[in-house]
């Protein structure tokens, strides 16, 4: 009897110990934004060491040294499972997401905590059914700050002064108004300003004045120009693949959930404000050429892209999405909006 009793004992010790050993899920994340620059930072890399903090060690993701591609591939890394987690702008793919473009037009608002959060509200409610994610598992969405515009040749005061300038986009609906505008646009990742401005095969980029100290750009463009709401913006995911998804707990699910979503969407939306406000500074500080939109130009700027609007309306419509209103939901609560 006490010896059928030890081997049930160290039966049960065995199967304990195997539960230690295995319960812990090790995730891995790419990044291909600069280690130093806030987006990673900030923004991705507390949220991973937080998946820890909120799952008790059960769950843990770790940094890959080295980013696994191009950001325009990351959306398939998290997908096939090259990683486990990825995030990146869906403007990077052309053609491939329509609703997310929700997120990115002109005049849409002047906070990114705002317009985050806004975004992951009007998305869950108007966007989610179409499923334009179903291959991962979407943790979250997010938006930087108000689009600027910063040149090397001189100030943008009126729509003509864009006329041949080569600017930086990153896809989506920015691509777009720099064409509707007369620029011309260079589809490249953010990471790649300094490099196509100190080449000279840009004039200049649309980005949140944060790019200016985030890429060290400010002695490069010496001219930014600001509208009220932003040229434009950009809308970024946070995925992870699916089956790995399904292999954690319930429970640790919800323990990520917890984080991620809108309270991702805070977190990022906080950090883009932050240093959109430093990047400004800066250029004020360097001396550098800051033109305000008037409206004038404004009300020019609107009638050159508003085409833009209303061919995404439509398309959103052929999808059984009421794009209408899930842009001026958008607008509503980003407007009305107060950061926390």
């Amino acid at each position: 009897m006490k010896r059928t009793v030890a081997k049930m004992l160290v039966g049960l010790s065995v199967i304990a110990f195997s539960q230690s050993v295995f319960a812990e899920t090790r995730l891995t994340l790419s990044s291909w934004m600069p280690s130093q620059h806030p987006m990673a930072a900030e923004m991705i890399f507390p949220w991973a060491k937080e998946v820890a903090e909120v799952t008790e060690g059960r769950v843990t993701v770790d940094i890959l040294a080295k980013s696994l591609g191009h950001p325009k591939i990351h959306y398939d890394i998290a997908r096939d499972g090259l990683a486990d987690i990825t995030y990146s702008a869906h403007g990077y793919t052309p053609g491939r997401f329509l609703l997310t473009k929700v997120a990115e037009f002109p005049f849409s608002g002047n906070s990114a905590e705002a317009q985050s959060v806004a975004y992951w509200r009007v998305y869950n409610k108007y966007l989610a059914k179409a499923n334009e994610h179903k291959d991962v598992k979407l943790l979250g969405l997010f938006t930087h700050g108000p689009g600027a515009v910063h040149n090397s040749k001189h100030p943008i005061e009126k729509v003509s002064d864009f006329e041949g300038l080569k600017l930086r986009v990153g896809g989506g609906v920015v691509n777009q108004v720099a064409t509707s505008v007369g620029a011309v646009p260079l589809l490249k990742p953010a990471s790649k300003a300094y490099e196509l401005l100190s080449h000279g095969v840009a004039d200049g980029t649309m980005n949140p004045p944060d790019a200016l100290v985030g890429f060290n750009i400010v002695d490069m463009v010496k001219n930014t120009t600001i509208v009220p709401g932003g040229f434009y913006n950009i809308s970024f995911f946070l995925v992870m693949n699916k089956d790995r998804w399904n292999e954690i707990d319930p429970k640790d699910q919800a323990a990520i959930e917890s984080i991620s979503g809108e309270a991702f969407a805070k977190r990022c939306g906080k950090v883009w404000d932050r240093i959109a406000q430093e990047g400004l500074d800066a250029a004020k500080a360097n001396g550098n050429t800051i033109t305000y939109a008037d409206d004038a130009f404004v009300a020019d700027l609107k009638a050159k892209t508003a085409h833009i609007e209303n061919e995404w309306v439509a398309e959103a419509s052929a999808r059984g999405v009421d794009g209408a209103a899930a842009l001026a939901e958008l607008r509503a609560i980003a407007n009305s909006y107060t950061p926390e």
